[in-house]
């Protein structure tokens, strides 16, 4: 049985697809918790926080700590809705300041280098005046780029695109590149994947179609990653390894605090900061002007950080990188 929106009268008519999209967001965090844990393979848990918003709503926030893959982990869900500031509704585009919003967002920092960090967000969105738009992404940042594994994450989510509609592996995954992108660094966050956002209903397609989509993303996401949890997880590292993570999640830091767009919405509408902020990593390092060694597999990473790699290519397009491998590994 569908649940109803938190804190709403039982005599308040709530539209059907909020109704909808809000219990299948639920059920999801329940879901991939589960994955989380099983892949993760230790005796750690998501321990569960629930929150209330000033507006109405609230949502659960789950974090799992010192786990035995997963050094940290977040997977936040939240249905919230009110006025916000004029000022804010400008920034965000809003059409009306009046909304409902609900969504899953989750952020994955492992203990091991050699297993990448992880980032979802799928989201829905009802303005006052009647407009509903779905948003969304996922992508990998490995501090170490497995070339083969970025491919194979890559023809997951390629597959998943092409059962809804062709397009959207090329443009999603074009919009990732251009928005996880560190602009003052000049380097992508990582290997991308995919981001979406105000998939309109009516304008690209229809609710059902839209919500279908929605719910694929998050799903291909939770087997791809467990998939890639279980691969990487026994792979031995060094210290100098375990000391690269920590810069690598310094500059995953830096995108969320200054260009990430659910922090900036969670903020400019008040929400919880414990959970906002549940994304950036247990410990990160900033060193001045670091640069790795030329011929090093840090310096091999660094090469792969760039837009519009076709990482579906048999040989993918980032040759100096190729080259500093096999340096690398002769």
């Amino acid at each position: 049985m569908m649940s109803s929106p938190m804190n709403i009268p039982a005599s308040t008519p709530v539209p059907a697809n909020r109704v909808v999209v809000e219990d299948w967001m639920r059920q999801f965090q329940d879901w991939l918790c589960q994955q989380l844990e099983a892949a993760d393979g230790g005796e750690a848990r998501f321990t569960e926080d629930a929150w209330r918003h000033e507006g109405g709503g609230g949502g659960r926030t789950r974090v799992i700590q010192q786990g035995w893959v997963l050094e940290k982990g977040g997977v936040a869900f939240s249905a919230v809705w009110g006025t916000m500031s004029e000022q804010a509704a400008r920034v965000l585009l809003m059409p009306d300041p009046g909304y409902f919003a609900t969504g899953v967002s989750v952020v994955q920092h492992p203990r091991s280098p050699r297993v990448p960090i992880s980032h979802m967000n799928v989201r829905y969105f009802e303005a006052a005046n009647g407009e509903a738009w779905f948003g969304g992404g996922l992508d990998l940042t490995p501090i170490y780029v497995d070339v083969e594994q970025a491919r194979w994450f890559h023809e997951q989510i390629e597959a998943m695109c092409a059962q809804h509609d062709a397009t959207y592996y090329p443009r999603f995954k074009q919009w990732a590149d251009e928005y996880f992108f560190l602009p003052h660094r000049q380097e992508t966050r990582g290997i991308g994947g995919l981001f979406f956002d105000r998939l309109t209903v009516g304008k690209d397609g229809s609710f059902a179609e839209l919500f279908a989509f929605v719910r694929a993303v998050g799903e291909i996401y939770g087997r791809a990653y467990s998939t890639i949890m279980r691969q990487n997880a026994a792979l031995p590292y060094t210290e100098q390894q375990k000391q690269w993570q920590l810069v690598r999640r310094g500059r995953y830091a830096e995108f969320n605090l200054a260009f990430d767009r659910g922090t900036k919405f969670g903020l400019e509408t008040g929400g919880r900061t414990e959970s906002i902020l549940m994304s950036l990593p247990p410990q990160c390092e900033w060193h001045y002007n670091l640069q790795p060694q030329p011929g090093s597999p840090e310096a091999a990473t660094q090469q792969w950080l760039q837009k519009g790699i076709d990482w579906l290519a048999a040989d993918a397009a980032a040759p100096e990188a190729l080259e500093l491998q096999e340096a690398a590994q002769a």
